[in-house]
């Protein structure tokens, strides 16, 4: 994995996962990892990735974004994650 740190946010229910995405997206230099994954019981997450600072930037604001539209279940940053972790992460989207 050539990142530095993968961010992660879980929230229960779509809209508000789709405006911390956004939000995280806007904030930092990272960059969306695979789709936005549906876990069950309304709960759906996101991860991207990028240096780790740029990670902490965005996870805090897609958690600050998220907290007004729903629940956030977990905001987690991984900095230096092992290489091995990569398999377990969605793939990245093709570029279009």
């Amino acid at each position: 994995m050539s990142q530095a740190a993968i961010g992660l946010i879980e929230t229960r229910g779509l809209i508000a996962l789709v405006e911390a995405t956004d939000a995280m997206l806007k904030s930092a230099n990272v960059e969306l990892t695979g789709p936005m994954v549906q876990i069950g019981n309304a709960m759906v997450t996101v991860v991207v990735t990028g240096d780790v600072a740029a990670v902490k930037a965005a996870t805090e604001a897609g958690r600050t974004a998220a907290q007004s539209l729903g629940e956030i279940v977990s905001v987690n940053v991984i900095a230096r994650p092992h290489v091995e972790l990569a398999a377990m992460l969605p793939k990245l989207a093709a570029k279009k």
